[in-house]
């Protein structure tokens, strides 16, 4: 199913998706005066909210619905209503989406099941409401949706009790993880939320959209998503990077996305598809990802409050021992760094500590605030103004000490509070608060929240926000202007050469495929295709006594090693004379009926470090580029990173240095150093090559040798659309 453009529903309705979703007049389609009926739910959340918009209930059997004027037909009640919430059975919806069209509704929130998630005759119905939608110029929402609410516009038609206005927009795949988040809110007290959606089936809205509304709306300051499945997760990407430039985005991904897995044909196509890439590829757009469903509301309500920070170095102000190495451990795993303090800032905080006080980062009080948690404040300013401190994160019992020791120093944490806040004011760097009483909930504490400075009760949460304050400040930092690869001349061979091959039904041969690489000045050792015995020796004279490489050359054999078709070390001409006999003899027992065009003939590459280079069309995002630990073992240690292509060169400098195997590219027992600039080069050629040769389904560089100047790609392998 393909849905509505924003374009093109902006053009059939005269009005954005705002007026969808923030709706001045709303029908209720299968109002009811019955208690238990979704009609009747959505009618009460509407009044009991306060709702100032106008309603009209549609109900073919009652005069009046809740005191309400009811309508017997959508046709009867008054034109151009801006939304209208449909509670009717499944079957009845293609109708009543014409008849809305009819009266200029804008949009139709479709509440019923029984479409695309359920069979094949669902599906063909939720195709007849789709085509209905774009016949009419009716914006859909759902169907199968659990509902929307939009708190400053007093809109809840999830009849959801105990919700306050704030600024988390949240869209959410699942119902009762919105309720889950709706409780959690409750109980932190402060957090509030500015539009709800559950997008159910997505047959027209999708994701994208519903990003673009709340990257535009002024009551929405983070943008939270809990996602199952992505529809079209490439036109997610592209709006994500515009709407991370302007607000935080945070999304939950559940599971894999298996809807992105294929058969795979070649280590690229295997490792694609997988949760890793998603979450790569959404964090390449600017994304916040986190992993645990307890993380989203406090990662959306952090990045929410302190936006981002200039960098990942953490100055920790605890007071007691364990808390900071907790801290200190949670830190150091989320990639963050513990700050190097200045001399000078260590020297201010001796003045103010007792002398046993652990002045190097984490900084431990050793009980000089028992008596006078007014220091912390102070702490905190000295550190905050050290140039080396990107965040600063107090941990310990803040809040709580006029109940620890004496009532008496509930006044002064008081004041300690108000000097946190003034800080606040005037640093641009986050401060992050983490208390052992942060559930109790005690005034300094509520102090803080209410004034918009985060205050946790896990220190794994703290970690996790300050991580993503951290990414995204670097984000916006290295990536808001940064050009994609600029592309490069098409090479017209290379075109012919893909043609020939898809043409034939087949993939590119290797010596093709190193062809085109070569074409586009990506180095590529000197190889001869051997068709015949009596061209070994013309091969022999070419290269002389070096070690070879000779592998088969077959449409049929894709995996050589595994067929036999591969032989190293090869010295001298009767070696190749061998060697070739045996390959062919391995290849035919392989697969008896191959089709063998001949054997490939290289130098050995020297020693280096390999790598893999591989690209697959996946069918959720696209063209998807990725990078690894190279040779037999990529698919078993699966030590890769992703990227969305085009790449831009920050793009292809993160993926190198993500893999953990990063660290031999510094150069290891005596080893030199990778020539790291090489592959970021070689990754930004490849993205570009991709973008320039659609036909290309899969590419699998592997190995690439590095070295500390260049590299060698030893083996590649280009799979061709033959659908395209």
């Amino acid at each position: 199913m393909s849905s509505l453009s924003n374009s093109q529903a902006n053009s059939q309705l005269g009005s954005p998706l705002e007026k969808v979703l923030a709706p001045d007049s709303i029908a209720i389609i299968g109002a009811s005066n019955d208690p238990t009926k979704r009609g009747y739910k959505a009618m009460m959340g509407l009044m009991d909210g306060g709702y100032e918009g106008d309603i009209y209930p549609i109900n073919p059997k009652a005069d009046t619905i809740l005191g309400k004027k009811a309508y017997a037909s959508v046709a009867m009640m008054p034109p151009h209503v801006d939304m209208a919430l449909i509670c009717t059975p499944a079957k009845t919806i293609p109708s009543l989406i014409e008849q809305c069209g009819a009266m200029k509704v804008k949009g139709a929130i479709i509440l019923a099941s029984g479409f695309g998630e359920v069979d094949e005759a669902g599906a063909k119905l939720e195709q007849d409401v789709l085509d209905a939608a774009k016949q009419a110029g009716v914006r859909i929402i759902g169907p199968n949706t659990s509902g929307l609410f939009n708190l400053h516009k007093k809109v809840n038609l999830l009849a959801l009790d105990n919700v306050k206005p704030g600024d988390v927009g949240i869209i959410s795949q699942s119902g009762n993880m919105l309720l889950s988040l709706a409780l959690e809110a409750q109980s932190n007290g402060h957090i509030g939320f500015s539009t709800y959606v559950g997008p159910g089936n997505q047959t027209d809205v999708g994701f994208a959209d519903y990003l673009a509304y709340l990257g535009d709306d002024q009551n929405t300051g983070v943008a939270t998503f809990y996602v199952e499945g992505f529809k079209d997760g490439r036109a997610f990407l592209d709006e994500a990077r515009k709407t991370s430039q302007k607000k935080p985005v945070v999304v939950y991904k559940s599971g894999s996305t298996e809807a992105g897995q294929k058969a795979a044909s070649s280590h690229t196509g295997a490792l694609a598809g997988s949760y890793q890439m998603t979450v790569d590829l959404l964090e390449q757009a600017g994304v916040s990802v986190v992993a645990n469903s307890d993380e989203i509301l406090p990662v959306a309500e952090g990045l929410g409050l302190l936006q981002h920070a200039s960098g990942k170095r953490v100055a920790v102000l605890a007071d007691g021992g364990g808390q900071a190495t907790i801290a200190s451990d949670r830190i150091s795993e989320a990639g963050l760094e513990l700050a190097e303090l200045e001399p000078a800032t260590r020297l201010s905080l001796s003045q103010i500590l007792f002398p046993q006080a652990s002045l190097v980062n984490p900084i431990d009080v050793a009980g000089s605030t028992d008596a006078n948690p007014g220091l912390l404040s102070k702490c905190m300013a000295i550190l905050a103004a050290d140039k080396n401190v990107d965040m600063v994160f107090l941990v310990g019992m803040f809040g709580g000490y006029g109940i620890r020791f004496a009532k008496e120093l509930i006044e002064e944490e008081l004041q300690c509070a108000d000097e946190m806040i003034a800080l606040s004011k005037e640093t641009a760097k986050p401060l992050i608060i983490d208390s052992l009483y942060a559930h109790i909930k005690p005034e300094p504490l509520e102090r803080l929240r209410q004034a918009g400075l985060p205050v946790y009760a896990s220190i794994e949460h703290a970690v996790k926000i300050m991580a993503a304050l951290g990414e995204r400040g670097e984000y916006l930092k290295y990536n808001q202007h940064q050009a994609r690869k600029a592309s490069l001349t098409v090479n017209q061979a290379s075109v012919d050469a893909l043609a020939n091959a898809k043409a034939q039904g087949r993939d590119l041969f290797e010596f093709e495929a190193k062809n085109l690489l070569s074409s586009y000045r990506l180095d590529v050792a000197k190889e001869i295709i051997v068709r015949d015995a009596a061209e070994l020796d013309d091969a022999y004279a070419e290269f002389g006594d070096i070690p070879l490489v000779m592998k088969v050359v077959s449409k049929d054999i894709l995996h050589k090693s595994d067929a036999g078709g591969v032989k190293l070390n090869l010295t001298g001409k009767d070696a190749l004379y061998a060697a070739r006999e045996s390959i062919l003899a391995s290849c035919f027992a392989y697969k008896a009926d191959a089709d063998i065009e001949g054997v490939l003939i290289t130098p050995m590459a020297r020693k280096g470090t390999e790598v893999i280079i591989g690209m697959s069309q996946d069918p959720i995002f696209g063209p998807v580029l990725m990078f690894g630990l190279g040779g037999i073992f990529v698919e078993i240690l699966k030590d890769v990173s992703f990227r969305a292509i085009p790449l831009s060169r920050y793009d292809a400098i993160t993926m190198i240095d993500q893999i953990k195997a990063s660290k031999l590219f510094e150069g290891v027992r005596g080893e030199l150093p990778v020539d790291k600039d090489a592959l970021v080069d070689l990754l930004l050629t490849v993205s570009a090559i991709i973008e320039n040769h659609p036909d290309i389904s899969e590419l699998d560089l592997n190995p690439v040798i590095a070295y500390d100047k260049g590299y060698a790609i030893v083996d590649a392998r280009i799979i061709v659309d033959q659908e395209k």
